[in-house]
């Protein structure tokens, strides 16, 4: 059947016909969304994990069990997983295990714009990359043969542009293949050195077998136009290219990213005057095609950062494609803030009344950097909060315990903040932790986590108790704020970091658009009463502007929450 399809929910069909049963990730833009698709299917089990690391192993341990299996996760999930990536590629496996990763040039909902495929190249794993939702349903399946093929886990690469964008598919009907029987094999599945040695030139006869394949295998194409121009290419950049130069051009079109063929490359070149890499963010294709000895043109005139587009690559490579498209004058700027209602808002704005240091992490609550608020003064990765507090305190000491606080969400807490929040009370800094527990994992468009209480399904599911946790983790100061109550969060942020202690304050209150989340009557501005001292304005609430020189409230955005109401001295709104 022909439909429709995003690029992310054509991956996840792949998934269903290929006869895949286990699926295990962690949500990340712009990943997200095979995980929540595939779910849809009740002959698939998924799960989200607590992160990529444990997603992987889980996809791991399915696939040893004889059943395909499957993780999702961006870029920088990929980071986190690395540690059973590039030992499964030892290993091998038994039934078809296949990775995607997603990645985001242009940096669009990410805090790097590296490229996974150093990571393919690192772990010695086949890599392939769809340039469109069709490509993303045939690679999927074609990803669980040649990882059975060649004994190997497979990655498929996504890009945001693919991930999000639609394309016509066409469905056909699930094959589900027989199950491996498990097979008890310690040289191949434990790998203590002794053993890991003897698998190291395995791997690297099974990539000399996969460079032979790339050269004459589905996933890449020749399409052969005016031979003046040859472009090696691949993914999002095919389709730009192909809009550029239609049959102007001869395209060697790249699926099939790690390892690149040698064969296949040459004989192109050989049939064109000039060749041309198209390729995003690092130059890997245009690296091979030297070491073979190519002359090409690549990123002495393409940019190494963000994303290309048809218009981009027409100015880069002197092709006039017509009359382009314009919006006229500019759109007026829009910071990115906090939704009107969010939880995290008055926790913030208590911090930055407080003049605290403020290290943060992964999540809608990184916007706490933003102004008005400012409120938080770094973000590294996923967990890295805690660790950076304990770290900064041990290196200042009383200089900074009393004033310098980590934040974190729940699921990131979760996803790694544990491991950070263990060396704090295993070696004892004096250090303040906020858990921001909003509920759900916000950033990425509510998804469930293991504080939740709720699995990928909304069934009901195992629930970690926070407070629990950091009791039995050794902490003994353990309070709970309502992030609506600004007296409270001051009262409780200003004896915490005043205690000569480890402590912890969990800022509880579900996300504002959650559902479920009954809301109060939006509040109105008695005019009479406003000076237009503007003191509500600090709070970055998008429901909150100035008229006339007097507070406004949109009562399509207001959801009464309270929180300017605790700030106005005059009470005008009401």
């Amino acid at each position: 059947m022909k439909q429709l399809m995003l690029g992310n929910k054509a991956l996840a069909r792949g998934l269903y016909e290929a006869g895949c049963s286990v699926v295990s990730s962690y949500p990340g833009t712009p990943s997200t969304e095979v995980t929540e698709e595939a779910a849809k299917y009740d002959e698939i089990y998924c799960e989200w994990a607590p992160n990529e690391k444990v997603a992987m192993e889980v996809a791991f341990g399915a696939s040893l069990a004889g059943k395909r299996s499957f993780c999702g996760m961006k870029h920088v999930g990929l980071n986190v997983a690395a540690d059973p990536l590039y030992t499964c590629s030892y290993t091998g496996v038994n039934a078809g295990f296949v990775i995607c990763v997603a990645d985001d040039p242009g940096m669009h909902s990410s805090q790097n714009e590296q490229d996974s495929r150093h990571h393919a190249i690192a772990a010695k794993v086949p890599m392939v990359e769809p340039a469109d939702s069709q490509e993303a349903i045939d690679f999927t399946k074609l990803a669980y043969e040649m990882s059975e093929k060649f004994d190997t886990p497979v990655i498929i690469k996504m890009v945001t542009r693919v991930a999000h964008s639609q394309s016509i598919v066409n469905t056909v009907d699930r094959v589900v293949p027989p199950v491996v029987p498990y097979e008890k094999n310690i040289a191949k599945y434990v790998m203590m050195p002794g053993n890991a040695i003897r698998r190291h030139p395995i791997v690297e006869e099974r990539t000399r077998k996969l460079i032979e394949y790339a050269n004459d295998c589905p996933f890449n194409k020749v399409e052969m136009g005016d031979t003046e121009l040859g472009i090696i290419t691949s993914s999002t950049s095919y389709q730009y290219a192909k809009e550029v130069f239609g049959e102007k051009a001869s395209i060697l079109k790249l699926g099939l990213v790690n390892p690149l063929p040698d064969k296949l490359i040459l004989d192109f070149a050989a049939k064109v005057d000039k060749l041309v890499i198209i390729e995003e963010l690092d130059p890997i294709i245009e690296n091979h095609c030297k070491v073979l000895g190519l002359t090409v043109t690549g990123k002495d005139i393409l940019p190494m950062e963000g994303e290309f587009s048809q218009n981009l690559i027409a100015q880069k490579l002197g092709v006039e494609i017509g009359q382009v498209k314009s919006l006229g004058e500019p759109l007026p700027g829009r910071p990115p803030v906090m939704c009107a209602g969010c939880p995290h808002r008055g926790l913030f704005y208590t911090l930055s009344k407080n003049k605290c240091t403020v290290l943060g992490d992964i999540g809608c609550y990184t916007l706490g950097a933003v102004a008005p608020l400012s409120a938080m003064e770094m973000t590294l990765c996923m967990g890295a909060s805690i660790s950076s507090t304990h770290g900064f305190n041990k290196a200042l000491g009383k200089e900074s315990e009393g004033k310098t606080v980590a934040v974190i969400g729940d699921s990131t807490f979760m996803h790694s903040g544990m491991t950070g929040l263990a060396n704090v009370a295993y070696n004892q800094s004096n250090s303040t932790i906020i858990i921001l527990d909003n509920s759900i994992t916000g950033m990425t468009g509510h998804q469930q986590n293991p504080t939740t209480g709720y699995n990928i399904k909304g069934d009901p599911a195992g629930k970690i108790d926070l407070e629990a946790l950091c009791r039995a983790m050794g902490f003994e100061r353990i309070r709970v704020v309502d992030p609506y109550n600004l007296a409270e969060c001051d009262k409780a942020v200003k004896e915490e970091l005043a205690a000569d202690a480890p402590s912890i304050i969990i800022s509880r209150r579900p996300c504002a658009l959650l559902k479920y989340v009954k809301h109060s009557a939006p509040l109105k501005v008695a005019t009479d009463k406003c000076v237009g001292c503007k003191a509500c304005m600090k709070i970055g609430c998008p429901a909150i502007s100035i008229k006339n020189g007097k507070a406004c409230v949109d009562a399509t955005l207001c959801v009464g929450c309270g929180v300017c109401q605790q700030m106005c001295k005059f009470d005008a709104l009401q």
